[in-house]
């Protein structure tokens, strides 16, 4: 059990929390880092996604469970929830503006950093190896399998879904991995004029970016070493976010959007709401997989995932919310950077995801797309065994 503690939670009915999910978990390790932050007593629990379902009704992690039986999923909604419930740490910006970038940047991190993230470990044989034997142990110990048909699974089943079934291929490959270094470019100019993205405190785009750097780019064999030798300032930074506690980690944020921030919303705007876009047209037309470049990259049969058109449903939900004075303002940013035209250029898409608002207080769709009883077939079927990766 996790000695963190809040001032003012002895008495709180929800506490202590039991987060759910694998240590290496990209979402489980971005949500644990709220939690610490929060100084919310906690404790972890290592387990794989299709062991959560019959909890949360859907085969991902995290899963947060509260002590008094209620369960969350999805990591974006579960820190809103927090965010209301213990105000003083600011979590998300107060200021209008700052909030509607810092939830752009978090939705940037999470979902268009992940192939990458996913490329690093499961494409190079060191990670790959290191990755399948800590899943293996962590998540199927009680698998009758041997030791190294479990780690063949592992691996052969990350590849099929995220990396080679997702897009990445020959072709791509470079484009993937740009993706990563752009991203310790990014964040290590800003980190070198300031503890963290927004100021002297940790924040919403802080903990969004720390998902993929953490427990994937930070620690896994390949991607570390890139890190640590090309960009310490970034390694530091992680570290910095782990070790942020509201009671210690003290400052202000600042008001609007830093200049700073511009390289990143470029990317924003040339590759990953294009990306969305892309995606929602595709599930607007029931198709499975589709195809788009992304600067100059040919990206092939990429797999359709609902929840990325909630994404682009939840980015203009917030933008919509704001004051007009505010929408100007953001959409002058926004225009500045090539982000206002593909922010609205698909229209009468619907994800059918929460649409009651009831998240993170009810499972949604895997970020996959793929079913929960696929999911299980695919993870620990022995005919998977012996199908070859491409």
């Amino acid at each position: 059990m996790s000695s963190e503690s809040q001032s003012g939670t002895s008495n709180d009915p929800i506490l202590p929390l039991e987060l759910y999910g694998p240590e290496v978990s990209y979402f489980t390790g971005k949500l644990e880092a709220v939690i610490r932050f929060l100084e919310l007593p906690y404790e972890r629990i290592s387990i794989a996604p299709t062991q959560l379902a019959s909890s949360t009704g859907t085969a991902q992690v995290p899963g947060l469970k509260f002590a008094d039986g209620r369960w969350l999923t999805d990591s974006t909604p579960i820190i809103e929830w927090l965010d209301a419930r213990y105000p003083a740490a600011q979590v998300i910006p107060r200021d209008p503006l700052a909030a509607f970038f810092s939830r752009l940047l978090e939705d940037y991190a999470d979902e268009w950093l992940w192939r990458a993230a996913m490329h690093y470990r499961w494409e190079y044989a060191e990670s790959a190896h290191h990755l399948s034997r800590v899943l293996a142990d962590e998540t199927a110990s009680r698998v009758p399998l041997p030791e190294f048909v479990k780690r063949y699974i592992i691996r052969n089943r990350q590849r099929t879904l995220f990396t080679r079934g997702d897009g990445v291929t020959a072709d791509t490959w470079d484009h993937v991995e740009k993706i990563y270094f752009d991203s310790l470019t990014h964040i290590g100019a800003i980190v070198e004029k300031r503890p963290f993205l927004l100021g002297s405190r940790p924040s919403l785009a802080d903990f969004g970016y720390f998902g993929p750097m953490f427990r994937h780019f930070a620690m896994d064999p390949s991607s570390a070493r890139i890190m640590r030798e090309t960009a310490p300032g970034v390694y530091e930074w992680v570290g910095r976010v782990w070790n942020a506690r509201t009671s210690v980690t003290k400052g202000e944020l600042l008001e609007g959007v830093p200049d700073d921030w511009g390289p990143i919303l470029d990317s924003v705007g040339s590759a990953y709401l294009p990306y969305l876009c892309a995606n929602a047209e595709a599930w607007k037309a029931s198709a499975s997989h589709f195809d788009v470049d992304i600067e100059g990259a040919p990206y092939r049969r990429i797999r359709t995932a609902p929840y990325r058109v909630y994404c682009l449903e939840e980015l203009r939900r917030h933008f919509d919310a704001l004051s007009q004075p505010h929408q100007d303002e953001a959409r002058s940013r926004l225009e500045a950077h090539g982000c206002w035209e593909p922010l609205w250029r698909t229209e009468g898409v619907e994800s059918g995801i929460n649409p009651d608002r009831t998240a993170p207080f009810a499972g949604s769709h895997t970020m996959t797309g793929v079913s929960l009883p696929a999911a299980r077939r695919f993870y620990w079927s022995a005919p998977s065994i012996g199908r070859k990766g491409r």
